[in-house]
């Protein structure tokens, strides 16, 4: 083990915010369940159906048998054989998410999407003159459901990455706050699959380190974390301290989302290299049903073992379903011979619908792997 930084007294102290993350409950079954009664209390899915495809969105009740977003429609209906499927309609929910949007100006400007159901908003000065975080979460809820009749959860903190870790836990239809003086307290405690931020297998791999929780994480340095992480060994550190910088960013437009892993021992022939493409995939998937975003442009990345970096890439003229998208992908991957084992792997999607139609805004999404 490693004792935490010295020098990790000189890191800066955020002013103390109040910030909200609204995290909308299985939002797309929950529209089609709206709109459609007699689906109402029964497992559904969005996306995919009996015999193909993926699941965008799992309703609750499809939940407890285990079925998930970007699960095979296959899989899914062998933990639940009376599996309703429902075609996506992204423009009923953009509608919606419209909506909800509105909701949030009538509190602040400072909004910032991360897709159609959630959102971050800082509300330290607000529209409507109240000091209590709190209270505004509350009543947004209270206002999301009267306009949509839908359900929405919300997390209360001082900055985005505990908010938004306070909004998943009470789901659905709850909400929770993470004060300034429990925030090192709580995070000690939580599990570290519980961390925004941290992946499947990036848990895996702290697990493999002898890091289950919080306090776990804050035994290692600064330099340890981030020769194991690399960049991300300093969100890491930072995030177990209660420490995120991020602001909420309005107006942001995003204009690529990717998925990449760094693979601890290097792939070579072109199984290896498709076994490891697979979850790269299924990630970058969840994520474009999530947000209900659609791209024409597919990027594969590739850096070889002597850190020399490869790009390829295909654009069509229309928006690419997901099926498309995993194929080019598998096609770019294929087309060309690789002169040195490869340490990583990414795929982008560019050209996105959000340039054009100025409606998402946020950050590049990438897998939290080390880089």
């Amino acid at each position: 083990m490693h004792s935490p930084d010295i020098a990790s007294s000189n890191t800066p102290i955020p002013p103390i915010k109040k910030i909200i993350h609204v995290d909308m409950d299985a939002f797309y079954a929950s529209v089609e369940q709206l709109d459609h009664p007699e689906w109402r209390g029964k497992p559904l899915a969005v996306g995919g159906n009996e015999v193909r495809g993926v699941i965008a969105a799992a309703s609750y009740e499809a939940r407890k048998y285990g079925v998930y977003s970007a699960m095979s429609s296959v899989l899914a209906v062998k933990k639940c054989p009376n599996l309703i499927f429902a075609k996506p309609r992204f423009d009923r929910y953009k509608e919606i998410s419209n909506q909800i949007r509105e909701i949030f100006y009538e509190y602040t400007d400072l909004v910032e999407p991360l897709s159609l159901d959630e959102a971050f908003l800082d509300v330290s000065e607000n529209k409507v003159g109240l000091k209590s975080a709190i209270l505004i979460a509350e009543q947004i809820r209270a206002k999301i459901k009267e306009k949509t009749g839908l359900n929405a959860s919300a997390g209360v903190s001082y900055n985005k990455f505990l908010a938004k870790t306070a909004s998943d836990l009470n789901k659905p239809n709850g909400q929770a706050v993470i004060l300034p003086k429990d925030a090192e307290a709580f995070l000690e405690k939580l599990p570290i699959g519980k961390f925004f931020g941290i992946g499947k297998v990036t848990g895996e791999k702290m697990k493999g380190l002898g890091i289950h929780n919080g306090s776990d994480l804050k035994q290692f340095s600064l330099q340890f974390l981030i020769k194991k992480f690399g960049k991300s060994g300093l969100h890491y550190f930072n995030i177990v301290r209660g420490i995120h910088l991020s602001e909420v960013q309005p107006h942001r437009v995003r204009k690529s989302i990717s998925a990449e892993n760094t693979f601890e021992q290097d792939l070579s022939t072109l199984d290896e290299l498709k076994k490891g493409l697979a979850p790269i995939l299924e990630e970058l998937i969840r994520r474009l049903q999530r947000s209900g975003i659609k791209g024409r442009t597919v990027t594969l990345k590739i850096k070889f073992s002597d850190f020399t970096q490869q790009t390829r890439s295909r654009t069509s003229e229309q928006y690419l379903e997901l099926s498309a998208i995993q194929k080019i992908a598998h096609d770019l991957l294929e087309q060309d011979y690789f002169p040195l084992p490869i340490r990583l792997i990414g795929i982008g999607l560019g050209n996105l619908n959000t340039v054009e139609e100025q409606e998402f805004f946020g950050e590049q999404l990438k897998i939290p792997f080390k880089k």
